[in-house]
């Protein structure tokens, strides 16, 4: 599966990237419903930090912001699990098939995708802070340099004597 189908389905909630439990269930080829028996048979492997149910306010709040597709894998009032990244790779251990070790690969990398990015992203804030800090000054520096070199030229054309000067160009009778 591309990355980029799987980055779409990667949200920020609480601070976390997380996946949606039945995102996951459709990447994985399971039912929501067996992807959520697995993990609460082996609920001790996911601690809060590894996976939460969304509160009925966050859930409303993604309904509006999530696919079509996905909404029709989930009702409304039915409130989902987020896995962060370290609680989908624990999946990998519950849900032990060949499809679910492949497609857990495949949303770690997605995962690391998108870390590289913010840090690029974030390299380059550091960058252009940097070239602002060192270039802000420049106008006002360069608007004196203007100034002294118009006051340089001004006073230099007034002292050229304009009769005395030798003639350059074509000469015409």
């Amino acid at each position: 599966m591309e990355i980029q189908v799987i980055e779409k389905k990667i949200f920020e909630i609480r601070g976390h990237k997380v996946m949606l439990d039945f995102d996951l269930a459709a990447l994985y080829e399971v039912e929501t419903k067996r992807l959520n028996e697995s993990v609460k048979r082996n609920i001790l492997r996911f601690p809060e930090d590894f996976m939460f149910q969304l509160t009925r306010d966050e859930w409303v709040l993604m309904w509006s912001q999530i696919a079509t597709t996905s909404k029709n894998r989930r009702r409304k009032d039915s409130l989902p699990y987020a896995f962060t990244e370290h609680g989908i790779t624990m999946l990998a251990s519950v849900l032990n098939s060949e499809n679910a070790i492949r497609m857990n690969i495949d949303i770690v990398r997605a995962f690391i995708s998108l870390r590289k990015f913010a840090s690029q992203y974030a390299d380059i804030i550091v960058q252009l802070k940097d070239l602002k800090d060192r270039v802000g000054n420049h106008d006002a520096h360069l608007d004196k340099i203007y100034e002294a070199l118009d006051k340089l030229l001004a006073k230099q054309v007034e002292e050229i004597d304009w009769e005395a000067r030798q003639r350059i160009g074509f000469k015409t009778d």
